[in-house]
Formats: structure tokens, C-alpha cells, sequence
């Protein structure tokens, strides 16, 4: 099912109008839609099943985003997040990139990587040559281990052998590189990682502590890259704004910690929508960041001969559509139909575009109007709403905080106060 992800208007729709134009382009059947448009219906049971001592539900916004094309294919992209801006953001971006043929994407095979450490060992060296020697009969241990997942065309693939330095001493610390498929492959890749210690105890003479997977998924790689015209942008001179800015990550790791932080809005927002390990991604974005000498930018930004801009974007990208959340939560089911990805990796690849996406969303406004205008508009609402407006105030409170640009709580506080009098007299 491919569905239009142009939607003129979008946002001026009632939250009601928004949801049933979703339900039907994205064919959602009468549960799927309730569920969505009132979290109170969602069986408890189903939480207290997922985590321990559950009290209750703290619910999020949940928005789509609109207008991203990733390799021809259009997607309607859910987005649970608290931030403002964040998801108008993304759809504005896309739209620009949707003008130039939308986001170019590709990525590496879903392989995770797992870890066994390996202590005490009397000769390393003679350790890693004997593990190097026998990889053929480990690879197959390890698929044993998970039959299923072999016949899929995953399982493990190769093992590479490393030697680190540590406090207590040398390490022979083996990595199996393990094919997960469509799963994020937390629980396929530890248990492999297990059933190899004790061999690996008796190959080498030393003693196996950590069996477990690594989030620095280094062998699972998502990509894209998308081109945006000076005149979308608003002219030259915030093309050079935005590689003024760009320039700047590069340079600054105070900068730097930021402006990946942006990347993440987009992609986690995604990540939670789909019931996906938001802090895996994280750990794992911000390790590759600093995995070639220095913590670096997660995106790369150019001017081309016509003055456009060209961005594009690496990183891990370990997510699954199956197992966890994803199967057990009924809201991250329905948002992966509205989603219609056919695979682990074409998730990551949409991913990866909404982080381009909101990325340069980020900087636009950094180089163009200043950060506060867009965002502290948006904000505005929540500090109206905060401050005790009713819903009838609510637009005129924020009108007012940001025609006098005093966007604050006390300020907000007394417009309230001032226009409940009026409406009382």
C-alpha cells in the first residue's frame, strides 16, 4: 500500500479530521483508529506485561509527519515526541526535499555485532591464531543456535578477533557478526554469544565474563542524502547560513553535541512511534560519532555549482519490526501500518531521512530567523496551557505572549487572569 504522504492543509485540520484522513489512506480498521484517537482505551494488562511494577500511562503527542518521499516511495511518517516544532519541522523539509525527488537512501545488511570478553588468557596472541583458525566450526555453533534465522538467510557470518588493553589486563575480546534479519537482534545475538563462551573458555585457556550484544552496530548502516534549492530555502544567503552552521559542528564538539542532538529529534521521535530501543540508537549515533577520532557531525552539508544545498547522513541504525514492542504494543503495530515499510532495513532508511530532515530543519532556522521564532512560537501554546488557560483562551494568550515577545509563565498568567476578568464583566 503506497499512500500519497502529500497532504495540502494538514496541519489546519481539527485533530479529528487529521486522524480519520490518516485512517483512511492508511486503511486502519475501527479498533486501530479508536485506539489512536482515545489512549484511554488501551488494555492495561498489555503494559504490566511489558515492564515491572506498572502504576499507570503517561501519554505522548503522536504526529505524522507529512510529505517524505524516500526512494520514490511516499511515507506518512508517526512521531511521538513532547517537543514542539519538531514534527512540523521534518514535514516542511521533506516537502523541500520532495521538490528535488525526495530522499536518496541505501543501506548495509541488518548485522549486529556480539561480544564476548575473554579474561586471564596465558598467551593471547596463541589465543586469537586458534580462534582465527577454527571460525568455520564457531560460525556454525552459533547457528545452532537459532535455526529459524539461518533460514531466513540471517545468522552469523563471520567472527573477527581483537586484543584490547584494559586495567586488569590483556582481553581476547571475539566479535560474532550476526545477520538479525527484521529484528533489532538483541535476544538472537546474545543467546549465539552464550552458547560460544564455554568453547571459547576451552580454546583459549582463559575465562569468558561479558557475553552481549554491542549497540555500536558499526556493520548496520543506514544512509541518505537529499538536495534542497536555494529559493525553498529562502536564497543564497541562508544556504551559506546553514554551512556557516554546519561548519561550526565541525569545528566545536560544544556545537557538535547539538547539533546530532537535532539528528536524534527526528529519529527517535520515529523510534517511539514504532515501539524501537530509543536508547540503543542513541548510544549507538553518538558512539559512531566518535568513532573515527573525534566526536563528529552525524550529517554532512555542501553547496553545489547552483548555489542548493546537498546534505546527506550515516549512522547505526538497529531497529526491528520484530519482537518487543514492536509486536506487543497495539499503538506501535498501527503505526508501523500507517508507516508500510516491508523491512528492518527500509525502516532505517526512512529513519535516517526524517534525521536528515530535521537536521536541516534545525539549522534552517538557526541560519535564517533564529531558532526562537519558529520553535517559541510553538512553544507559546504550552506555556498558555500551563499557565491555566482554558481552551477557549488558549490562542488568543499565545497571540498576545508573542506579539509582545514575552513568552513566559508570569506573562502568560496575567493575560489569563486579565481576560477572565473581561469575560466576567
Amino acid at each position: 500500500m503506497v499512500v500519497n504522504s502529500r497532504i495540502e492543509g494538514f496541519y489546519k485540520l481539527s485533530r479529528e479530521e487529521r486522524l480519520k484522513e490518516i485512517a483512511e489512506r492508511c486503511n486502519l480498521n475501527e479498533d486501530e483508529t479508536e485506539l489512536l484517537g482515545d489512549p484511554g482505551a488501551f488494555d492495561m494488562n498489555v503494559l504490566e506485561n511489558m515492564i515491572e511494577n506498572v502504576i499507570g500511562v503517561m501519554p505522548f503527542p503522536l504526529g505524522i509527519a507529512t510529505n517524505f518521499t524516500v526512494n520514490g516511495k511516499d511515507y506518512l511518517v508517526p512521531m511521538v515526541i513532547e517537543e514542539p516544532s519538531v514534527v512540523a519541522a521534518a514535514s516542511n523539509a521533506a516537502k523541500g526535499a520532495r521538490e528535488t525527488g525526495g530522499f536518496k537512501a541505501t543501506a548495509t545488511d541488518p548485522v549486529m555485532i556480539g561480544q564476548i570478553q575473554i579474561s586471564k588468557v596465558a598467551d593471547p596472541d596463541a589465543a586469537i591464531k586458534s580462534i582465527q583458525d577454527d571460525k568455520r566450526r564457531l560460525i556454525e555453533e552459533a547457528n545452532s543456535v537459532d535455526p529459524m534465522l539461518v533460514r531466513l538467510k540471517g545468522g552469523a557470518k563471520d567472527i573477527i578477533v581483537r586484543k584490547v588493553q584494559s586495567r586488569t589486563g590483556t582481553m581476547v575480546v571475539v566479535h560474532i557478526l550476526v545477520d538479525v534479519r527484521d529484528a533489532m537482534g538483541a535476544n538472537a545475538v546474545n543467546s549465539m554469544a552464550e552458547h560460544l563462551a564455554h568453547l571459547l573458555e576451552e580454546m583459549t585457556g582463559g575465562k569468558v565474563f561479558l557475553r552481549i550484544l554491542s549497540n555500536l552496530a558499526m556493520h548496520r548502516l543506514a544512509r541518505s542524502s537529499a538536495m534542497w534549492t536555494k529559493e525553498f530555502l529562502g536564497g543564497e544567503g541562508v544556504v551559506d547560513g546553514i554551512i556557516e552552521a554546519f561548519s561550526f559542528a565541525e569545528a566545536d564538539i560544544y556545537r557538535c553535541a547539538t547539533h546530532n542532538k537535532g539528528v536524534m529529534n527526528g529519529i527517535i521521535a520515529v523510534a517511539l512511534a514504532t515501539g524501537n530501543d530509543t536508547r540503543a540508537l542513541e548510544s549507538g549515533a553518538h558512539s559512531y560519532a566518535s568513532a573515527h577520532g573525534g566526536y563528529e557531525p552525524l550529517t554532512r552539508w555542501r553547496k553545489d555549482e547552483e548555489g542548493n544545498l546537498v546534505g546527506a547522513i550515516e549512522l547505526p541504525m538497529a531497529v526491528g519490526l520484530i519482537g518487543g514492542a514492536t509486536k506487543s504494543h497495539p499503538i506501535a503495530r498501527t503505526n508501523l501500518k500507517i508507516l508500510d515499510v516491508e523491512s528492518a532495513t527500509e525502516l532505517g532508511m526512512v529513519m535516517a531521512s526524517v534525521g536528515l530532515a530535521q537536521n536541516l530543519a534545525a539549522m534552517r532556522a538557526l541560519a535564517d530567523e533564529g531558532i526562537q521564532s519558529g520553535h517559541m512560537k510553538l512553544h507559546a501554546r504550552n506555556i498558555a496551557i500551563g499557565a491555566g488557560a482554558p481552551p477557549e483562551l488558549v490562542d488568543e494568550v499565545t497571540r498576545r505572549m508573542i506579539e509582545e515577545r514575552k513568552i513566559r509563565m508570569d506573562r502568560a498568567k496575567e493575560i489569563v487572569d486579565e481576560l477572565s476578568r473581561k469575560g466576567d464583566s
